[in-house]
């Protein structure tokens, strides 16, 4: 029988990256069948509840508790595994700053520290965001709420109150942004250009940004407003906003706008105000049927075109060594990481007028359900999947169960995946899925994806493209293109 053990620590307070990575680490050990080290918030405690590893200790914890929690097959292994965790927690950690050099313990301290500063960053347990938002505001500063979890309710009070004292806010879970060439979370570091983005949707920035690099052009500014903002409830608020910025923004000349299918009454305030602007658009609904448009816009239908349409530019596509055929027949699995990635794949599929699945929810595509067994799109970085784990972009290895059970699936041809670089994801993540691929069978089937990336991110474009393509990997230039591939494998 297995057995639960957990430790609770206080004044232990450490960023929930960093948790997620050691609750892996520990997972990984002999004996250990879950391990969860999280802050002891209600929301963390149902987590840890549903994954059978909260005992009467960690449900004891109060909010600023650090809860170690393992489920092993024997005492000794989850002792084993506490005393490890304990070992690497109290490990000094080093720092890139000087022991004597002061810093700020309050947001009111940092703006003392740097009076010049206009934005901060949030990223605080989602209970606490906006509280901490409200403080950023009071004192001058536009917004990026990289937290989620924060109540919608919060969300719109929060961007009415921002939008009255002419200030912006980003999020809650805004993943990225690009504010005047410098890249915030989840950010490639793409050249300073002329073409601005404003995008509900992390992966979406990213894919455009560096497929706007790659084409000789750049970005201004790349502003995320949340997965949320174009929903009905919260009215466009912040992108209404951040077209405002960028219609009175001289280095800004045309603007693209990234979503998944906005509420139909927020598509017509967007449409609305692009009518009245002096600037050039580019429209990206992933899987929206109508959008209106007004003024000097276009309707890109990918995120490839988006790129294209904001240049003026085709980006090349050098022909693939795919046989006709190959695997006609068979099923796509794509195993994404980047959800609008995931989406862009399901609307190809649909116009293509082949059937799939997925999770992500996307006009005239079916929900996926675990007893799928035909073309399954699978947003890895879906709450189902991450939920007291880490984000796939973060760490690789969320894919690799997933994806052995693809390589090892008879009725499987093709395997779509993404490799999504930049700032604040893993440094290698093509060398981990390398090293996953060199054990599969010979005659299994197709990999075919698509790296998002340019040369100057911590982990350089080429480098990674060279790994997929040495462990098998057919490399498309666009997430579009992978999926075209996949298509023809199965159909033609």
């Amino acid at each position: 029988m297995s057995v639960i053990v957990n430790q609770v620590r206080s004044g232990l307070y450490l960023d929930s990256v960093a948790l997620m990575r050691l609750s892996r680490e520990i997972a990984a050990l002999d004996g250990i069948e879950e391990a969860g080290l999280m802050m002891g918030t209600p929301a963390n405690k149902d987590i840890l509840r549903d994954a059978k590893t909260l005992d009467a200790t960690g449900e004891s914890a109060a909010a600023g508790d650090l809860v170690l929690a393992v489920r092993a097959a024997t005492r000794a292994a989850a002792d084993f595994a506490l005393a490890t965790a304990n070992t690497r927690l109290d490990q000094p950690k080093q720092s890139a700053v000087d022991a004597s050099t002061w810093r700020p313990r309050s947001l009111r301290a940092a703006v003392a520290s740097a009076p010049d500063a206009s934005l901060a960053l949030i990223s605080t347990p989602g209970d606490y965001a906006a509280s901490e938002a409200r403080k950023a505001l009071a004192l001058g500063l536009n917004v990026m709420i990289f937290s989620d979890n924060v109540p919608l309710d919060e969300e719109v009070a929060l961007k009415q109150e921002a939008r009255e004292k002419g200030l912006l806010v980003m999020g809650p879970d805004c993943g990225t942004a690009i504010i005047a060439g410098a890249p915030l979370a989840f950010a490639n570091k793409v050249p300073r250009g002329r073409i601005g983005i404003v995008g509900a949707s992390g992966t979406g920035i990213q894919e455009v940004s560096c497929l706007i690099a790659r084409l000789g052009d750049g970005v201004s500014h790349a502003i995320g407003v949340g997965g949320r903002d174009l929903k009905a409830e919260v009215g466009g608020l912040s992108t209404l906003q951040a077209i405002d910025l960028l219609d009175e923004d001289d280095d800004t000349d045309h603007i693209v706008l990234i979503s998944k299918p906005p509420a139909a009454s927020v598509v017509e305030k967007i449409a609305t105000r692009i009518g009245e602007s002096r600037k050039s658009f580019t429209v990206c609904f992933i899987g929206a049927t109508h959008v209106p448009l007004h003024g000097d816009a276009r309707l890109a239908t990918t995120l490839k075109s988006a790129a294209e349409l904001a240049t003026g530019k085709r980006l090349q596509t050098r022909a693939a060594s795919l046989a006709d055929g190959v695997a006609r027949g068979k099923s796509v699995r794509g195993l994404y990481s980047g959800g609008t990635l995931c989406a862009e794949a399901q609307v190809l599929f649909r116009d293509a007028g082949v059937a799939a699945c997925s999770n992500v929810p996307i006009p005239g595509v079916r929900r996926a359900t675990p007893q799928d067994h035909g073309h399954v799109l699978i947003d890895l970085g879906d709450d189902e999947f991450t939920r007291g784990r880490p984000h796939p972009m973060i760490e690789p290895s969320v894919r690799d169960q997933p994806l052995r059970e693809a390589l090892a699936d008879p009725s499987v041809g093709v395997i779509l995946i993404d490799i999504v670089l930049g700032f604040g994801g893993h440094i290698d993540p093509a060398g981990h899925l390398a090293a996953l691929l060199k054990d599969r069978v010979e005659k299994g089937p197709l990999v075919i994806g698509s790296v998002t990336g340019v040369e100057d991110d911590p982990q350089p474009l080429s480098a990674q493209t060279r790994k997929l393509e040495e462990a098998g990997v057919i490399v498309a230039p666009s997430n579009a293109d992978a999926v075209a591939l996949a298509l023809r494998a199965v159909t033609s």
